[in-house]
C-alpha cells in the first residue's frame, strides 16, 4: 500500500515552454482568432487542447496555413526552408523556437562554414533532428547509439564536429559521444553541451530520488522525448517508471507491494498535471505528499522579438 509520495524538483515547464506556450497566448490576444501553430507547440497533448480550445489552429505543414494569416513555429525549431515557404504565402511568422536549440543550429552552421561535416546526435524523425538537419543538408550525419558511431564510414581527411538534440538522455549521449571521440580524436566539440539545463536537471532531479522510491511516474505526453528520457533513467537504475498523460492513465495494479512512489513531470507538462496525480493520491488516502527537495530554476526567456515588437506597438496604440 502506498504510504508516501515524493515531488521531484525540479520537473516541470521549462524556460522555452514557458516561452512559446505564452508566445501563443499573447499572439491570440493581440490578433485574435484563429492564430496558426506550425507542428504541436510543445509536445504535451494537454496543452495543445487548452490552446485549440482559446483559437489555436495546429497544422503539419506551413502550406496549411491560408495566405496572409499569423503563424508561430513551435519551440522545437524548423528548417530555412520552411521559413522561406512562410514568406512565399505572405505569412506573419513568429518564431517561438527555444533559443537553446537556435544555439544548436548556430553552432551547426558554423561548423559547415568551417568545412566539417557535422555529426547530430539525436532520435530520427524528432522535430528538432528535422530542423537541424534542415540547416547544412548537405553537411550532417545522423547517429543515435554508438553502433552507429562504428558504421560511420568517412573520409580520413575531412573535419568533422559534432552537435546534440537539447533533449537527451545525459548519460546515453556521453557514452556516444565518447564513442565518437575513441573512433575520431580530432571531433570538434561544442563548448558548452547542447543538452538543455531543463533536461539535465530534471535527469538529475530523478536520479537523487530513486534510493528513496518503488516507483516513478513521469508526467509527460507520449511524443516527448525529455519525458520518455526520464521513464529511461528510472529503468536504467533498476526503478520501475511508466509514463502518464495524467492521473487517469494509472493503474492500480502497478501499486501493488508499492510504499513510496515518486512522481515528475517532463519540461512540456504543465504542473496542474501533477497536482491532480497528487489529489487521485490523496483520494485514496495518501496523506505523506511532499517535495524531495526543492531546487529552483531561474533562467527565462524573453518572447520572440517579431511579437516585443508588435505587442509595444499595440501598447503605444492604447495610450
Amino acid at each position: 500500500m502506498v504510504r508516501k509520495v515524493l515531488l521531484a524538483s525540479p520537473r516541470g515547464y521549462c524556460a522555452g515552454v514557458e516561452r512559446a506556450v505564452e508566445t501563443v497566448e499573447q499572439a491570440l490576444e493581440l490578433y485574435g482568432s484563429p492564430v496558426y501553430v506550425r507542428k504541436q507547440i510543445v509536445h504535451n497533448i494537454h496543452v495543445v487542447h487548452d490552446l485549440e480550445a482559446r483559437g489555436a489552429i495546429f497544422v503539419d505543414d506551413e502550406n496549411e496555413v491560408p495566405e496572409g494569416q499569423t503563424m508561430v513555429l513551435s519551440a522545437h525549431g524548423v528548417a530555412p526552408s520552411v521559413r522561406t515557404n512562410a514568406n512565399a504565402l505572405s505569412l506573419r511568422t513568429i518564431d517561438a523556437t527555444c533559443p537553446l536549440v537556435t544555439k544548436v543550429h548556430v553552432q551547426a552552421r558554423r561548423y559547415a562554414d568551417d568545412g566539417c561535416l557535422v555529426i547530430l546526435i539525436g532520435h530520427a524523425g524528432h522535430e528538432e533532428v528535422v530542423g537541424t538537419m534542415g540547416e547544412i543538408p548537405e553537411s550532417i550525419v545522423l547517429v543515435e547509439s554508438v553502433e552507429d558511431v562504428a558504421a560511420l564510414e568517412l573520409p580520413e581527411e575531412r573535419k568533422l564536429a559534432y552537435v546534440t538534440q537539447t533533449t537527451l538522455s545525459v548519460d546515453e549521449t556521453s557514452v556516444v559521444i565518447a564513442a565518437l571521440r575513441e573512433r575520431f580524436p580530432n571531433i570538434r566539440a561544442p563548448q558548452r553541451e547542447d543538452i538543455c539545463y531543463a533536461t539535465s536537471n530534471r535527469q538529475w532531479a530523478v536520479k537523487e530520488m530513486l534510493p528513496e522510491i518503488d516507483l516513478l511516474l513521469v508526467i509527460g505526453s507520449r511524443n516527448s522525448s525529455n519525458s520518455n528520457r526520464l521513464v529511461e533513467v528510472a529503468m536504467s537504475y533498476g526503478v520501475r517508471s511508466y509514463l502518464i498523460d495524467d492521473e487517469t492513465e494509472i493503474d492500480e495494479r502497478w501499486l501493488e507491494g508499492v510504499e513510496v512512489v515518486g512522481i515528475t513531470s517532463g519540461a512540456s507538462a504543465p504542473e496542474k498535471l501533477v497536482q491532480r496525480t497528487c489529489d487521485w493520491f490523496r483520494a485514496r488516502g495518501v496523506t505523506d505528499i511532499t517535495p524531495h527537495r526543492f531546487a529552483e530554476e531561474d533562467i527565462e526567456f524573453r518572447l520572440p522579438v517579431e511579437l516585443r515588437r508588435e505587442l509595444a506597438l499595440a501598447a503605444e496604440q492604447q495610450a
